[in-house]
């Protein structure tokens, strides 16, 4: 943001004042989500399909009530699992629901947040996203791989500018 001012030689001159940059800046709105009723099947298939890590689960009012991560799908059903056949394997996701493994107690953050208070709660609880509430409502997610791809994005601008 850009706020002129008239110096007292009449000319002007232009200063840059900075705000803090917000979760809301960075975080995906909408993001991709299941019910709790769903299945492990219904979970594997979103995350390989729009290759995403962390599902928030909603219920029918869009208010958040727990996460799965690709990691929580690995540790809690395709680890035990791996020795089946796939028709089975597919079979037991069909089966077992969200609800049986989701994580319901979560870290969250308001869209308002500053980027480096979220940053700090991700680094100090060593988790990989946090999802962007208002209220109790999904609004948004906020991964690690959001503050990666703002990284690389100022370095190619920084490229460019040189």
């Amino acid at each position: 943001m850009q706020k002129q001012t008239v110096t007292s030689t009449g000319r002007r001159s232009t200063t840059t004042r900075r705000t803090t940059p917000k979760v809301r800046d960075l975080m995906t709105p909408d993001p991709y989500t299941l019910q709790p009723r769903d299945t492990l099947a219904a979970l594997y298939d979103l995350m390989d399909s729009h290759r995403v890590r962390h599902v928030p689960i909603v219920d029918a009012d869009g208010e958040l009530v727990g996460l799965l991560t690709h990691t929580d799908l690995a540790m809690s059903a395709l680890g035990s699992l791996s020795d089946l056949p796939l028709s089975q394997e597919r079979d037991l996701l069909q089966r077992r629901r969200v609800r049986e493994v989701m994580v319901t107690d979560l870290e969250t953050v308001d869209p308002d947040t500053s980027l480096a208070e979220a940053a700090s709660t991700l680094f100090e609880n060593k988790i990989g996203c946090l999802p962007v509430v208002e209220g109790s409502r999904l609004v948004g997610i906020l991964t690690e791989s959001d503050f990666v791809r703002r990284f690389v994005e100022e370095e190619a601008g920084r490229d460019r500018g040189n």
